[in-house]
């Protein structure tokens, strides 16, 4: 049976949810939410004002995010947020398309977003490394990083740069927090932050209020707004992950979210890291120590994906664990090496178990 870790889909997080039983329960009536507009005061008028206070709170309560002067844009998972800011940003009447870049290894879907229309606004332009073009840019800076984990900061530096930030896994179950993030443009996601990726829902905090006005423009004309339904559930969502710290009274005890799911994590990090250490043919990378401003812990990270480096004489690490009916996602697509791949640590406990039990049994024999 193969095992399929090629994708970031968060199913570990069914066991936690499960267990909050009613809590998240949410019922929407036949004639709730029918209007396109849901608070015309607001520069993203579909926003849901519930969904826009449970945002807040939990940053708040977290301390990963400045929220203070931002502008709310919610969008259909941080996917079309990226393609919103990939409009909002470029040169409208530009006479070529502006460079898009972001260090390797970067997010194997930044490419083929940024590509995908043939636009005339943005081109995908590679390695934030090697890009040299004394022209406007725009750098993506997703920390931690999808795919290796490690803190980012911006690489280009120079005044022309337009920077987006991409916060999907800067949580405490995965890193430190070390302080607010505070950017011009920020994208966060439900599917990483609470594994609610079927909602599919994420929000920008955005300082520049065209900015935010381009946004929402580009995501009327493809979709007219963002689901109510779902604003509605994530925001329920966001509201009990913040009850599970605020008022533990109401909660059985290990039920605080980001502690239960510190907890899960770092045993299935200690879980594969020993399986490598067993199998002698891989390696992972050795992440630094920091303390964390909202647990008070001082810990490694713990990302939500593995960075697996076969040693040795393999050069194609996605064909070599294929043969051992482990799919993993290659290097390549990454902008990097084929000796690695990337590895969804998501999955539900049982096909973690089996990947760390396959992985473990591999040798050079």
């Amino acid at each position: 049976m193969c095992i399929t870790l090629c994708s970031g889909d968060p199913t570990m997080y069914e066991k936690y949810w499960q267990q909050m039983g009613d809590k998240t329960k949410v019922v929407i009536n036949g004639w709730q939410f029918i209007s396109y507009f849901s608070d015309v005061s607001r520069v993203c008028w579909f926003l849901e004002p519930e969904f826009a206070n449970s945002i807040i709170r939990l940053h708040k309560l977290v301390g990963n995010a400045i929220t203070e002067d931002r502008y709310i844009v919610v969008g259909t998972g941080s996917t079309q947020l990226f393609q919103a800011l990939l409009y909002a940003v470029s040169p409208p009447n530009s006479s070529e398309p502006i460079s898009v870049v972001s260090a390797a290894p970067f997010y194997s879907s930044y490419p083929l977003i940024t590509d995908f229309l043939k636009s005339g606004l943005h081109k995908w332009a590679g390695d934030a490394y090697t890009f040299d073009i004394d022209k406007p840019y725009i750098e993506l800076v997703t920390s931690p990083n999808n795919p290796d984990g490690f803190p980012r900061e911006a690489v280009v530096n120079k005044k022309q740069g337009i920077l987006i930030h991409d916060f999907a896994y800067y949580w405490p179950q995965y890193i430190p927090i070390s302080s607010p993030a505070d950017h011009d443009i920020m994208l966060f996601t439900v599917s990483k932050s609470t594994g609610h990726a079927g909602s599919r829902v994420g929000w920008a905090l955005v300082k520049d209020i065209e900015i935010a006005k381009k946004m929402t423009e580009f995501i009327v004309l493809s979709t007219i707004g963002v689901s109510k339904d779902s604003q509605i559930r994530a925001a329920k969502i966001l509201q009990v992950v913040s009850d599970s710290h605020q008022y533990k009274v109401d909660f059985k005890e290990g039920q605080a979210f980001f502690e239960h799911n510190y907890n899960h994590m770092a045993r299935r990090w200690k879980q594969l890291r020993d399986a490598v250490n067993m199998s002698k043919l891989f390696s992972l990378p050795d992440f630094p120590s920091g303390s964390c401003t909202f647990s008070g812990r001082t810990f490694e990270s713990q990302p939500a994906f593995a960075w697996l480096k076969c040693k040795g004489e393999i050069d194609d690490c996605e064909s070599f664990l294929r043969g051992h009916k482990i799919l993993t996602r290659g290097g390549k697509h990454f902008g990097g090496s084929e000796k690695y791949v990337r590895i969804s640590m998501l999955p539900r406990d049982e096909t973690f178990d089996q990947f760390t039990e396959r992985l473990s049994s591999i040798n050079s024999s």
